[in-house]
């Protein structure tokens, strides 16, 4: 049994993720903990379960999506993945931070490895593949459970929204190629995205406006 558990954190309203298994081993995407409340929030959720993280996944290295990078990383021996095409974010990420005004930033680990297309993140009977999806910025990826039929979506597909298009980095046309491409899956997956709430694939493509106008 696969457990999902969802925390909204940052003055962003970032979606960060902690998906259990049954040997409560656990993988944590996109923490986005901003101050020492939301850092005790994962913690007690994490201590209070008995699990024990394996995986730090960011789906993209914008500044709301590794707030908290530095303070998993401290706390627990996981494994650290981006896309390599991410990294030159994530290296500017104090920069970066300092520009949104963000107090006591503490700057994100560099990672343990780069995470490929197709790649898949496994921890006992849970298999996350990699799926490229650049445009919201450069090296964006989704994390997709065929067997569970559960996705993590980062900043690509939102209920009734996409991700933005207009930052550095981003790119309208590669955005529209990758929602085109995650649309060819067939099953209803549900989308667990960076912000807001839960929706499914199959909603999405049937009532999502911005979806609508890029299949015409």
């Amino acid at each position: 049994m696969i457990k999902v558990k969802k925390f909204t954190f940052n003055p962003f309203q970032e979606n960060t993720y902690i998906i259990s298994n049954e040997k409560k081993e656990c993988i944590i995407i996109d923490p986005g903990c901003s101050n020492l409340n939301e850092e005790k929030e994962i913690n007690f959720y994490i201590e209070n379960n008995n699990l024990c993280p394996k995986y730090l996944l960011n789906t993209h290295c914008h500044i709301d999506h590794i707030l908290g990078n530095n303070f998993i990383k401290s706390n627990w021996d996981v494994k650290f993945g981006i896309h390599k095409l991410e990294n030159e974010l994530l290296k500017n990420s104090k920069t970066i931070a300092n520009n949104y005004g963000i107090e006591n930033f503490k700057e994100s680990p560099k990672p343990d490895f780069f995470i490929q297309e197709n790649q898949l993140i496994e921890i006992f009977e849970l298999k996350l593949k990699t799926i490229s999806c650049p445009g919201h910025s450069p090296g964006h990826i989704l994390f997709y459970e065929e067997k569970k039929e559960i996705m993590f979506s980062g900043d690509l597909i939102f209920k009734n929204s996409i991700g933005r298009y207009d930052l550095p980095g981003s790119d309208y046309q590669t955005l529209c190629n990758s929602i085109r491409k995650v649309c060819l899956i067939e099953k209803n997956v549900k989308i667990h995205s960076g912000h807001g709430p839960i929706t499914t694939l199959d909603i999405e493509k049937k009532m999502n406006p911005f979806i609508l106008q890029i299949h015409q």
